[in-house]
């Protein structure tokens, strides 16, 4: 392909990030390192709704740009845990009121990111720009999502754009199948200690190979989600028919409209990089070689084998968040305790990522096999993930999540160690009362 970008002449394809953001800028092509006017399709907030009004406000703006392009969730501490959250969480509903955003979701819709999926609220090829770091997740349909600040919402709530630069990119290729009871999140834990949280910085990582085609959906969720610990900008999945399908299902069942039509319209504007296009690494895993995996504290790069880790004991256990509360997730933590206990000493917390997750997981039965096993539910949405509500960690406890970060205080408490792990380990750690692995619990 030969083309001219930024002054230069090149003859070779373009990866996903430059094709994406090329698109986004209404450019005939765009290179990585050039910096582009992007106008997102998706503009993403949850609870820093209010927070980021503040800002728009501060410098004598009053309506937003782009209110059909505005999706809003509370998803971060609800129900309200405190007056200080109750009153956040009335200016975020007088905001999107205020501004006609129809894209609005009320406390126990469940985690933004979950949310705007079930709801086919982004699409191949689109750009999602959120207030959030893990915005990363919505790659795993072929989207381009990216993290930015709350001054950064607010340029874009003002005028619907913003500068950003196109990511260098990333091949990952993942060959193989997963062993029996190795999950994505193993492969997401195995690649980010081989690279270290800081080895795909500010890069778009890109996922090919028959390791990828071969995951369920949900599984390819946990990936990009996870991407945002290496670092990376966004992360991307090839779309496949399975990806078509369910999109359009959700999309034509929401603006109650033909399935086929809205098919044919999201797979047209999917975007796949070229065969011949230049990456700044590349890396080859094969599947079958991962083992379990779990982070150890206090960095989602310290990764280390499970068996190096089993026996140390947990007190608590959660299942739950953007990256695994799907009903999947809950699905074989249910196959784990069915029949079992929690063990004495130890407490299993569940927080569903979405109401409709936890109505299928009450409908399929496996809400109640873990209630009878000693669960706990929490409403949808993210918990304890981040330490502002509901399942904080004492002082000198441990607790093993299945959430994407680990660090020192990340769950409210500076004084607890936090294991990372997939939710068929966290199941199994709490019917053992020590990080166990499920296979032998099984």
């Amino acid at each position: 392909m030969m083309d001219t970008v930024a002054g230069t002449t090149r003859s070779r394809g373009y990866t996903f990030a430059e094709k994406a953001l090329a698109r986004a800028a209404g450019l005939p092509s765009a290179a990585a390192g050039q910096v582009v006017d992007a106008r997102p399709d998706v503009a993403l907030s949850h609870d820093n709704t209010a927070a980021i009004a503040r800002i728009f406000r501060a410098i004598g703006l009053e309506r937003v740009a782009i209110p059909d392009k505005i999706c809003v969730t509370l998803d971060h501490a609800v129900p309200a845990p405190t007056a200080r959250h109750a009153q956040n969480h009335a200016e975020v509903r007088a905001f999107v009121r205020e501004q006609g955003i129809e894209n609005f979701f009320e406390v126990g819709r469940g985690v933004c990111h979950q949310v705007f999926g079930e709801e086919a609220l982004v699409l191949p090829g689109q750009l999602i720009l959120g207030s959030d770091s893990h915005t990363t997740h919505f790659g795993w349909m072929g989207a381009f999502g990216a993290g930015v600040g709350r001054t950064e919402m607010a340029a874009i709530w003002a005028t619907g754009e913003l500068w950003l630069r196109v990511p260098e990119s990333i091949k990952v290729i993942v060959t193989g199948e997963l062993g029996r009871g190795i999950t994505a999140k193993d492969l997401c834990l195995d690649l980010i200690g081989r690279l270290g949280a800081d080895g795909g910085l500010y890069q778009s990582v890109e996922f090919h190979g028959e390791g990828i085609a071969r995951l369920s959906l949900e599984s390819r969720m946990v990936i990009p989600n996870m991407m945002a610990e290496l670092g990376a900008k966004n992360a991307w999945l090839p779309p496949d028919e399975a990806v078509f399908d369910y999109l359009a299902e959700r999309r034509a069942r929401r603006q109650k409209s033909d399935v086929g039509s809205q098919k044919l319209d999201i797979l047209a504007n999917a975007i796949y990089p070229d065969g011949d296009a230049v990456y700044a690494n590349t890396h080859t895993m094969d599947a079958s070689r991962i083992e379990l995996t779990v982070a150890c504290p206090h960095a989602v790069d310290n990764a280390r084998p499970l068996r190096e880790v089993a026996g140390t004991r947990v007190h608590q256990a959660f299942i739950g968040t953007c990256t695994n509360g799907r009903l999947e997730d809950l699905a074989a933590a249910a196959a784990i305790l069915k029949g079992k206990r929690v063990a004495t000493g130890t407490r299993l917390l569940i927080i569903p990522a979405s109401a409709e997750v936890y109505g299928d997981a009450i409908r399929l039965g496996h809400a109640q096999t873990l209630m009878d096993a000693g669960a706990v539910f929490g409403v949808p949405g993210c918990g304890p993930c981040m330490g502002n509500h509901m399942g904080v960690p004492a002082p000198g406890e441990v607790c093993i999540s299945t959430a994407n970060r680990n660090f020192k205080g990340r769950m409210g408490q500076p004084d607890a160690d936090i294991y990372l792990a997939s939710p068929a380990v966290v199941a199994a750690s709490a019917v053992a009362g020590v990080i166990a692995d499920p296979r032998e619990i099984e």
